[in-house]
């Protein structure tokens, strides 16, 4: 098993994505509008420094997410909030501040600052802006994300079953009106990122692409309107498959994550392994503190965590679990089933102190990292050892993951 922290950040920055000695145009096709002004133009930057490690069992922790506040936070104070990056930040005057580039040398950056941990940074996830993002890896490895979202009606059903099969799968969505979805498209590339452009694919390749598959889908009926999907079933896992299928023939796609809805999303790879998704929340009370610690122990590794009295928070709970793909039935796992399952696995837990409350955390802390431990069997359990990774948002700033392998 796998275990990160992460943490989240956000700077404002400015920045001009330009390869200086090219013309007009040839920055306009390798990085679009953000080529443009002379003086850069700005960014909400948000990363989150995600770090693996062991638990201390007294702690609970990875690490303490203080410290990683702390050092982080004064090394993108310097060298990125509020700065032109191209004049005021090394080494973006010689190379392009694409989102690779910042996210690697955020990673670089950061990395020394915690050799005297147990616990070692692993990857940085950097937003540029809407719809739009690029991770670094310890290990080399860089992927860049792009949103393509469209808006379309479906009924969803396959066409290898019958009408009362498909309604008894599908459940009121298999109405022959139909219903219709919001859907956010999430396409992850990976590759060697070109030394001279700082990118994986030049823009104008990338938005070519995204938008033939948007011109497909967008405002159609998925089940009569577009001729690719044709005798194929209409389910969100379907649609992912569909979506890498299209898209790798011009692009290096690494996976897709399609959302229908917030608490309904599917993911598939390049080697066509699709996973399902969803979403859910519980509020719960808890007190950071250990019974292998000290009252002042406690206190100076808690801090206001340590409240005797408790705090809380809203839980959000991801799940993500795998399996065998069914052709047939166009499904990974019954989802009503799936949602079900997560819904009794919080269920202790919802509306409750989690130190008081329930016998969870009577030897050990009730950490992230603990909570998401504890979760993990209870919730496998019911979805037949299908888990793949389990993701906590104790808040929208500290992110708790537990997967099988590496991501």
């Amino acid at each position: 098993m796998y275990l990160t922290i992460s943490k989240r950040f956000e700077i404002s920055s400015s920045a001009r994505v330009f390869r200086a000695g090219w013309s007009d145009d040839r920055n306009l096709a390798v990085y679009g509008p953000a080529c443009r002004g002379e003086f850069g133009h700005g960014y909400n930057y948000v990363a989150r420094f995600v770090f693996h490690g062991p638990v201390d069992p007294a702690t609970g922790m990875v690490m303490n997410v203080t410290i990683i506040k702390a050092r982080i936070a004064g090394v993108l104070n310097a060298r990125y909030d509020h700065k032109f990056l191209n004049r005021d930040t090394s080494p973006f005057a010689d190379i392009v501040p694409t989102p690779e580039n910042v996210a690697v040398h955020m990673l670089r950056d950061v990395t020394s600052l915690f050799d005297d941990q147990a616990a070692h940074p692993v990857a940085c996830e950097l937003h540029d802006a809407f719809g739009s993002g690029a991770t670094a890896y310890a290990d080399g490895r860089v992927e860049r994300r792009h949103l393509l979202e469209f808006s379309a009606a479906r009924r969803t059903c396959s066409p290898h079953l019958s009408d009362e099969e498909n309604d008894r799968l599908f459940g009121i969505a298999a109405r022959k009106s139909g219903h219709g979805h919001n859907y956010a498209l999430w396409v992850t590339l990976a590759g060697d990122v070109d030394d001279t452009s700082g990118v994986i694919v030049p823009h104008h390749e990338v938005t070519g692409a995204l938008q033939s598959l948007h011109h497909e889908l967008d405002h159609r009926n998925l089940n009569t309107d577009c001729p690719g999907l044709t005798g194929l079933p209409i389910t969100t896992e379907s649609l992912t498959r569909y979506a890498v299928g299209r898209l790798r023939t011009s692009l290096p796609v690494k996976r897709v994550r399609l959302y229908e809805m917030r608490s309904l999303f599917a993911e598939c790879d390049a080697e066509n392994a699709v996973r399902l998704g969803t979403e859910c929340l519980f509020h719960a009370a808890h007190r950071l503190h250990s019974p292998r610690l000290s009252a002042a122990q406690n206190i100076d590794i808690y801090d206001k965590c340590n409240n005797p009295a408790g705090h809380g928070h809203e839980y959000r709970v991801e799940p993500l679990i795998g399996g065998d793909y069914d052709d047939v039935s166009g499904t990974l796992y019954d989802f009503v089933e799936f949602r079900d399952a997560v819904a009794r696995s919080i269920e202790p837990w919802t509306y409750r102190h989690l130190d008081m409350d329930t016998d969870d955390f009577k030897e050990s802390p009730s950490t992230g990292e603990n909570i998401v431990s504890v979760l993990w069997p209870r919730l496998d359990t019911l979805v037949a050892g299908r888990l793949v990774r389990l993701r906590l948002w104790e808040t929208p700033n500290n992110r708790f993951t537990l997967a099988r392998a590496a991501q």
